[in-house]
């Protein structure tokens, strides 16, 4: 039940969008002041669970549940939030907190758990996991992450990993663009593969774009000018989030190119992890990276910690806000990368 925490989020975030004014920022206050403070107070959680343990955990469906229901939340927060643009006269810095309020939710509640959701091997657990990728325009993440991202982490091939000493925003250009053009060459590959046409019904990324068009399409149609303009900018919010998280998560950390001209195999050292307990539990683990790469259709509910891995000084949450300050975070995390991977 510890895992109702990460509900926390959208629960906030909806009460901030209803109060409006000043109160609309109170969920970047949540999440990345007073979340960090708590992981700053509450002890590490370094174990790991038995055999045992992790079969009953595997065969209790409520782990499951809990994601699902996310898909429910995120749209009741889209439409919500809709109605209240289209309806109340607001001024601009109440769009722009709302807009931040709801990308938030869009990020921690739709990306993250749509992330989870596209390494299972159910089809209508993939399918839930593109719906909540759809409102912050990122259908394409399905496809790249899956069969590009796991494939080429900490390499130079892979758009997802940042490299030693670049700062988060040079990071957002490079994974932003290169996320999208690797899925469109991704799929292009896979189709010539399966002898598949670009109309085809099989071709993700040509419906992921209609899809992405209808969205906007859609509300415009049905909530105006104003509504378009909030869930395009929250929707950029929510993926900009991501790709902080993705630079948190690789930063500088390198897979050595062997003889053959081969990377060596993903281990538990090129990932960044973090046993701060309050990060862990609102991002579904995610925090528990190097055991996510070692095996990716491992559900989150039995990730384990891996010591050999490297250890983030902070939880996410407050990793996040480092980044957004490049000598910081340089002064922080370069003295931790090891030598041979600068």
């Amino acid at each position: 039940m510890k895992y109702l925490w990460a509900y926390s989020i959208p629960v906030v975030g909806i009460l901030c969008i209803f109060q409006q004014g000043l109160w609309s920022y109170f969920l970047l206050v949540f999440v990345f002041i007073l979340i960090p403070i708590l992981e700053y107070i509450l002890p590490l959680d370094h174990s790991n669970y038995s055999d045992e343990e992790k079969e009953k955990r595997l065969k209790n469906k409520l782990f499951d549940w809990l994601l699902y229901l996310n898909v429910l939340i995120v749209y009741v927060s889209l439409f919500f939030t809709f109605t209240i643009v289209q309806t109340k006269s607001l001024q601009l810095y109440e769009l722009i907190g709302i807009v931040l309020s709801l990308g938030i939710i869009l990020g921690s509640n739709g990306i993250n758990v749509a992330h989870e959701l596209g390494h299972r091997k159910k089809r209508y657990e993939r399918i839930l996991g593109k719906l909540l990728l759809i409102p912050s325009h990122y259908t394409h993440f399905f496809i790249e992450h899956n069969h590009g991202h796991h494939l080429d982490v900490s390499t130079p091939d892979d758009p997802s990993t940042a490299k030693y000493n670049q700062s988060l925003y040079s990071f957002w250009w490079q994974s932003v663009s290169g996320t999208y053009l690797k899925a469109w060459k991704i799929k292009k590959k896979i189709n010539k593969i399966d002898t598949i046409s670009f109309f085809s019904p099989k071709n993700d990324m040509f419906w992921f774009t209609i899809i992405q068009i209808t969205y906007l399409i859609s509300l415009y149609a049905f909530f105006g000018l104003k509504v378009l303009f909030v869930g395009i900018s929250a929707g950029i919010v929510g993926f900009l989030l991501l790709e902080t998280i993705n630079y948190i998560e690789h930063y500088g950390l390198k897979r050595k190119k062997m003889p053959s001209g081969r990377y060596e195999r993903v281990s538990e050292k090129h990932s960044w992890n973090s046993n701060h307990i309050l990060g862990r539990i609102i991002l579904y683990e995610l925090t528990r990276h190097s055991d996510h790469h070692y095996k990716s259709t491992k559900e989150y509910q039995i990730l384990e910690c891996h010591e050999e891995s490297p250890q983030l000084p902070f939880g996410y949450p407050t990793s996040m806000v480092l980044s957004f300050i490049p000598p910081l975070w340089y002064s922080i995390m370069n003295k931790r990368i090891p030598e041979e991977m600068k």
